[in-house]
């Protein structure tokens, strides 16, 4: 692999992050401390030349706000979107906050996250505490995905249809991967075209060989760079763990995002950065880089208009 002098490196990473693509950042605001705001978050992207950003939140569906920003910030270069996720504070699997997230331009539905039974038993021995959860908001209680036979339960499916309806992405969130295979069988055999493994490094208990099968049956497999840099408070992996995740679903599946916008860790953008620097560093080029911060999520989320724009706008 070739040296490369500092200035030459930081250039890289300029060129790669045009048209960028970060589908799972936690900008506020939010119930839980956050160190940047969507607007904010929307700037800096914009700065950097990314296409597209979307929020999430684990408590409520952003897609207000990035409407505003939309309306009053046309300056901005990044297109701003949202998700929704389905925990207690939405009523878990509620057709009609789904029905209204799609109607008002959201890109995901993520399945449970703190309210994920599998989540609830991860938090008792990881010693985890959601930031805001004991002193603004009761605790989480389980949100089921399956019934007592192990299958998917009829409310999902109910969630489920409306996702395929109106072609909006599906993730995983913090199922367990067995609860997660079964939930993306039903979605395929109900018509859902867009699915994301949810961070298979950390919580959701899955193997490279589940990574492998996922994105063999056509679901993208999205990782949380925050969780393999040195330096971030949730670095539970390295670099070479990175390689054989990329490895094992394929740099066509792969999808990087941040997974930041908390206090007391590196910004959305330094995160982006300093994950394109240790793609580098392990030795990928600059176009699969690229792919896996861009037109990966792009398919996945169906935002392909938005980085040809960015890469115009931004030339």
């Amino acid at each position: 692999m070739t040296t490369l002098n500092a200035d030459n490196t930081e250039a890289r990473i300029d060129a790669i992050l045009v048209g960028a693509i970060d589908p799972h950042v936690h900008s506020g605001p939010s119930i839980a401390p956050r160190a940047i705001d969507h607007l904010e978050l929307a700037r800096e992207a914009s700065r950097a030349g990314f296409a597209a950003v979307i929020t999430k939140d684990h408590d409520y569906s952003g897609v207000m706000t990035a409407a505003l920003i939309a309306r009053h910030h046309p300056e901005l270069r990044t297109k701003v979107y949202s998700s929704i996720v389905l925990n207690n504070v939405i009523g878990g699997f509620n057709p009609y906050a789904v029905e209204h997230t799609a109607a008002m331009g959201g890109k995901i539905v993520f399945m449970p996250t703190l309210a994920a039974e599998n989540h609830l038993r991860w938090e008792k021995t990881s010693g985890w505490v959601h930031p805001a959860s004991t002193q603004k908001i009761r605790p989480a209680s389980g949100i089921p995905v399956l019934d007592a036979n192990k299958q998917v339960r009829d409310e999902v499916k109910e969630v489920l249809d409306i996702i395929a309806k109106n072609d909006l992405a599906l993730a995983s969130g913090h199922l367990h991967i067995s609860e997660t295979w079964r939930v993306f069988e039903e979605a395929q055999k109900r018509g859902v075209k867009r699915m994301v493994l949810t961070h298979p490094e950390e919580i959701v208990g899955a193997s490279f060989n589940d990574v492998r099968g996922i994105a063999a049956m056509g679901a993208f497999v999205e990782h949380s760079l925050c969780m393999f840099l040195e330096g971030s408070k949730f670095r539970v992996c390295d670099g070479e763990d990175l390689r054989k995740h990329i490895d094992a679903a394929g740099i066509s599946q792969t999808i990087l995002c941040s997974d930041l916008g908390q206090v007391g860790t590196f910004s959305p953008l330094e995160g982006f950065r300093r994950g394109v620097k240790l793609c580098i560093d392990l030795g990928y080029g600059d176009d699969d880089i690229h792919a896996m911060v861009s037109t990966n999520a792009a398919k996945a989320f169906g935002l392909e208009d938005d980085v040809k724009r960015a890469k115009v706008s931004k030339h």
